[in-house]
């Protein structure tokens, strides 16, 4: 099987995108074969679905965003079991701990982002982790409640480099995206030259973190290429080497 990549975090349902069309041909132009849009809330669920079932290769996750804790309701969780049924969910998500926006509602961030791990368990689909200034917490509730049962991946990996081998040695997978071009992030530079192409996986996690040359304007899946190039440069390593590695590292966690 020839190398492509995926991005395996876009959220190319947001308003930024009025132009899905043109955005899903642009990433195919670029050699990005997959998409994988995570939701944030129950207002995303069936939005997500919808636009993953328009397009060939586009994907989705189920989730509540962190940020988004103190508004779930648990008929949020039923429908997350209920729509999770359909071909193109692959994962639940984005999920898990955000202590940089808001503190005052800690504990219910942590409820709800277990209550997403037993689902994820119950369904037998990987996790994408939303971890921002949580890295403690966030490993701690992984680890003592997932188990090894399900595939976790670190999405934006923020941490250090040690804190990336903890997580590998728990076998998470670590993602990472346009923060890495960034001429002055020498953790993701750290990390994107050590870690094992084993746990490795692309995103852009747009319309956000757009990669060096276009900082500044909107961020779109095709720019996962200028993400895995950068990795090949900091490893000195081929950009095909990086695509069949990720792209590999999809099929076995996402299994598409």
């Amino acid at each position: 099987m020839s190398p492509y990549l995926v991005d395996t975090h876009s959220h190319i349902d947001m308003e930024d995108f009025d132009d899905l069309d043109a955005v899903i041909n642009n990433a195919k132009v670029s050699g990005v074969e997959k998409i994988i849009i995570p939701s944030v809330d129950r207002t995303s669920f069936e939005n997500v679905i919808k636009i993953a079932n328009g397009y060939d290769g586009v994907y989705c996750a189920l989730g509540i965003h962190p940020t988004e804790a103190h508004n779930a309701l648990d008929e949020d969780f039923d429908k997350i079991i209920e729509l999770a049924s359909d071909k193109k969910v692959v994962a639940i998500g984005e999920c898990g701990l955000d202590y940089y926006w808001d503190k005052t509602y800690i504990e219910e961030q942590k409820k709800v982002f277990i209550k997403q791990i037993e689902i994820a368990k119950k369904l037998n689909l990987p996790i994408n982790i939303h971890d921002r200034e949580a890295h403690k917490d966030t490993f701690d509730l992984l680890t003592s409640n997932v188990n090894g049962e399900i595939p976790v991946i670190m999405h934006c990996f923020s941490g250090s480099l040690e804190f990336a081998k903890e997580c590998i040695k728990k076998g998470f997978y670590i993602a990472l995206g346009g923060v890495v071009t960034f001429k002055n992030a020498l953790k993701a530079h750290e990390i994107a030259k050590e870690i094992p192409l084993d746990y490795l996986l692309l995103e852009t996690d747009a319309p956000y973190l757009t990669p060096v040359p276009f900082r500044g304007k909107r961020n779109e899946p095709a720019y996962v290429k200028l993400v895995a190039e950068e990795i090949a440069k900091l490893r000195g390593i081929s950009l095909e080497e990086v695509a069949e590695a990720t792209s590999a590292n999809v099929r076995k966690v996402f299994r598409i």
